[in-house]
């Protein structure tokens, strides 16, 4: 059956993915053809504005312009001029709805998931060609000027759907992961540490000025306050920024402060150090509730 089946419009820069059309299709063979539309939405940067690859029974085509690709799955015997005018047509609707500002600050997969009502719309035409109504005469003057470029799976870095032996290995979680947003008891957290930090600073310069009389017990003084600062601004960084084993982290960092305040205890009264530790424990509570974020839901559409 001569069909669209998918089609989806992805950033060229960073291959991020802002709206597709949400058929839950569970053909394997159109399963496994979505995973090479992504490997190939990663690489749109580095290939020609039109192209086409083609497979046993579904073909990919997908064009390229003003920093955005439009790109599509369709049965193997599905026109090619047909193909071309569908993702004009997603290409002409998507620039004319929405702003370059907006797309470029997009964060999330599928920011404009709400497009895929006009996908669905022209799917509904392009898979019922008889009674289309457009004009092929000039997409089938410029494919014949300039023919779309053939991909072959070498290009898109698969050999038989498996990962060439010259291709990357996947990894986890990249380092610049983004977190979830921040929360405002995340925030109250952040604010409080740096509070406690700066108190053990504070903290810390005074006990310098007896130094002198007592090397040993106010330097370990000292050092204790500026560990106890340290503490507290990592577990800000912690909070705000992604790191491997944050959770671990934070949890250690926890432990320091309650330490450090274990050994000043003759310096501070209980609520103060009530107040320490506590603080202490709400930063790490909020760093395990401010996770990485995860896909969209409809991430794999």
């Amino acid at each position: 059956m001569s069909t669209v089946l998918f089609a989806s419009v992805v950033r060229v820069r960073d291959g991020l993915p802002l709206s597709a059309s949400t058929d839950f299709e569970q053909n394997k063979g159109v399963q496994e053809v979505k995973k090479h539309l992504k490997v190939l939405s990663k690489k749109l940067g580095h290939l020609p504005d039109r192209c086409t690859l083609k497979g046993v029974q579904y073909n990919i085509h997908f064009i390229s312009s003003l920093g955005l690709g439009y790109m599509m799955i369709c049965a193997e015997n599905y026109p090619n001029v047909l193909a071309f005018c569908f993702l004009d047509e997603l290409q002409r609707e998507f620039i004319t709805l929405y702003d370059t500002m907006r797309i470029n600050i997009a964060v999330r997969p599928y920011s404009f998931i709400e497009f895929d009502n006009y996908i669905q719309k022209t799917k509904q035409r392009f898979n019922n060609p008889r009674s289309l109504k457009i004009n092929l005469a000039d997409m089938q003057t410029e494919i014949k000027l300039r023919p779309a470029h053939q991909l072959t799976m070498l290009d898109l870095g698969t050999v038989n759907g498996n990962v060439h032996a010259n291709a990357a290995p996947r990894k986890g979680i990249a380092p610049n992961q983004r977190l979830e947003p921040v929360t405002l008891p995340g925030i109250v957290s952040c604010l409080l540490c740096v509070l406690c930090a700066a108190l053990n600073l504070i903290r810390g310069f005074h006990a310098m000025e007896n130094m002198f009389q007592d090397d040993e017990e106010e330097f370990n003084n000292v050092a204790v306050f500026f560990i106890g600062t340290a503490a507290c601004l990592y577990q800000c960084y912690l909070l705000g920024c992604y790191s491997g084993r944050r959770n671990l982290k934070s949890f250690l960092m926890f432990g320091l402060v309650c330490l450090c305040n274990l050994y000043l205890h003759e310096l501070r009264n209980t609520w103060q150090i009530l107040f320490h530790v506590t603080v202490a424990a709400f930063a790490t509570l909020q760093t395990r509730m401010r996770q990485p974020q995860g896909k969209a839901p409809d991430y794999n559409v």
